[in-house]
This record gives structure tokens, sequence and C-alpha cells, in this order.
């Protein structure tokens, strides 16, 4: 039996998702200067958040505070997407990923 409710493995799956998303635009845009750093930096941040979050047993009386910083960063993320891409919002990958942030900002608001 998991120690993780399903929605805390709905979080898990869905941060890992979106920190392999960024990750992978990171490395492919490398040689792209600026924004190939903020996604290697933003996929980064997704999994130390994760980690925090539920994998570092000395942090559990944080937990409320790593998730709600989890769910900023996310909300942030989603945000700056359609900020940094508008009006060309439509890629394929962006919309599979801000999906799946929009589900992580809601089972991060309900796991409370």
């Amino acid at each position: 039996m998991s120690r993780f409710t399903p929605k805390q493995i709905g979080i898990i799956v869905l941060t890992t998702i979106t920190a392999l998303i960024h990750l992978f635009l990171g490395f492919t845009s490398l040689g792209d200067g600026f924004f190939g750093i903020v996604f290697l930096l933003n996929g980064l941040g997704y999994l130390t958040l994760l980690v925090a979050l539920y994998f570092i047993p000395q942090l559990a009386d944080r937990r409320p505070l790593i998730r709600w910083a989890l769910l900023g960063f996310t909300a942030v993320t989603f945000v700056l997407y359609f900020v940094f891409n508008w009006p060309d919002v439509w890629s394929v990958l962006g919309i599979i990923d801000k999906t799946v942030e929009l589900i992580l900002i809601i089972l991060l608001w309900l796991d409370r």
C-alpha cells in the first residue's frame, strides 16, 4: 500500500511530466541563450519543490508552505507561457504542458 494519496500521486506524476518537458526544452534550446537556461532552471525548480514536498522527511512540518510554493511556481509558469508566446500559444507541446500545469494547480489546491 502506498503512503501517498491518489491526489498526491497525481501531483508527483504531473510535476514530473512538466519538469521533464521544461528540461527537454531547456536542453534543446541551450544554444538560444536566455530561454534555454530559463527552461532548465524551471525544470529543476519543479523537481526541487517536488522532492522537498514529499521526499525529505525533515521538511514534513513545512509541507503546507512548500505546497503553496509549488502552486505559485506552477501558476507563474502557466501565465508566463502566454506572456512570452502571445499570440503563438498553440504549439502542441505548449498546450500539453499548460494542461498538465492547470491540472497540477487544481490538485495542489485540493490537497490542502
